[in-house]
């Protein structure tokens, strides 16, 4: 599937709940066998239909004390798609109720920089090459801030920019500690880039959730850039070092680490962040094609890019999907349909959600 013919929402409305409702009409067709497939994973990797069920309830309970117009939200994406509002949360709650299963990883590398003064950042984003048909871009337009970027079928947000000028970037991380129980991820994504105009203001956000399962959410301003590794132990800001942070799949402050699933994510996570930070150990990309070039693995190296093994199962099928850039000062973000290897021939789609 090319750029042109990825999918591109444009959701608006007044209220969470309108916002809801667009986002499920415009996705009527193809949402159902979005979340088919996803229950499909859920089950190989050992989630019963009954464990998912009770994930969604307590996934809506702590929504519905902490941001009750979310839960409308949800409502709304199944009201206009039709499927249920628990399978709606299922799907957004994809990260934490995969935690409760089984499961092997090759995940996503993130690293930001100072280039002509700006803060800037590149994204791969790996995922089971059989969810590739089910990604998408999309513009938000509703209550808070204006943000765009990339994000899955039915799922309200994971990799964007809002109009105030604040990124964020997305890295599952696994805790022993992780399930449902909380905001998910992917809905806190939402949340920081319709209520945070700056890194300051999403770090308090995020003290403030309710959270339950593990994730690092890598964000810059036009002042700042961070790493936000979040898990059932607490929440840890992990600072840029010379004007760059680096985030692979493992908890980089020591408290956190303790209870990581390693089995997960390891070796491959530290060897993948030992070849980024080797990489820009003489100093920082010079420009954004240098920085995305960052992300390209050679013959023998880390799998900073990821090519599915098609000998192997559902479930165990990892490629990178996507690779994004943005530019929060410019309030822009660019996607590219595949890996930093066709950066130079593939199409960017590119988006700005400047005034």
């Amino acid at each position: 599937m090319t750029t042109t013919e990825r999918l591109h929402l444009r959701v608006s409305g007044e209220t969470r709940a309108e916002l809801g409702r667009s986002r499920g009409s415009q996705l009527r067709d193809s949402l159902p066998a979005a979340y088919a497939k996803y229950a499909e994973l859920f089950r190989i990797l050992g989630v019963d239909e009954e464990t998912e069920r009770q994930g969604a309830e307590r996934v809506i309970a702590a929504l519905a004390a902490w941001r009750p117009a979310v839960v409308e939200e949800l409502a709304g994406i199944a009201e206009g798609s039709g499927l249920t509002l628990a399978q709606v949360v299922a799907l957004n709650a994809r990260t934490e109720i995969l935690a409760l299963g089984k499961a092997a990883s090759s995940e996503c590398s993130t690293v930001t920089a100072v280039i002509d003064g700006r803060h800037r950042a590149v994204q791969t984003w790996d995922w089971h090459i059989e969810l590739a048909p089910f990604w998408h871009t999309h513009e938000v337009d509703g209550p808070g801030y204006r943000y765009a970027g990339l994000t899955e079928q039915g799922i309200v947000s994971k990799i964007g920019v809002n109009e105030a000028g604040l990124a964020l970037h997305f890295n599952i991380l696994g805790h022993r500690e992780d399930g449902p129980s909380g905001v998910p991820m992917h809905v806190l994504s939402s949340i920081v880039l319709t209520e945070c105009a700056s890194v300051d203001e999403a770090i308090a956000l995020i003290r403030s959730a309710p959270i339950a399962s593990s994730s690092a959410f890598t964000m810059l301003d036009a002042d700042r850039a961070v790493s936000v590794e979040m898990s059932p132990a607490g929440v840890f800001v992990i600072e840029e070092v010379a004007g760059s942070v680096q985030r692979t799949n493992h908890f980089q402050d020591a408290e956190p680490l303790g209870g990581q699933k390693s089995e997960i994510y390891e070796p491959d996570s530290s060897e993948r962040l030992a070849l980024v930070r080797d990489r820009i150990a003489d100093g920082g990309p010079a420009d954004t094609s240098a920085l995305v070039e960052l992300l390209v693995s050679g013959e023998g190296q880390p799998p900073l890019t990821c090519h599915a093994d098609m000998a192997k199962s559902y479930g165990e099928r990892w490629a990178t999907l996507a690779t994004i850039v943005t530019d929060p000062e410019r309030r822009s973000i660019r996607i590219l349909d595949g890996m930093p290897t066709d950066a130079a021939t593939g199409e960017w789609r590119e988006i700005s959600v400047a005034g």
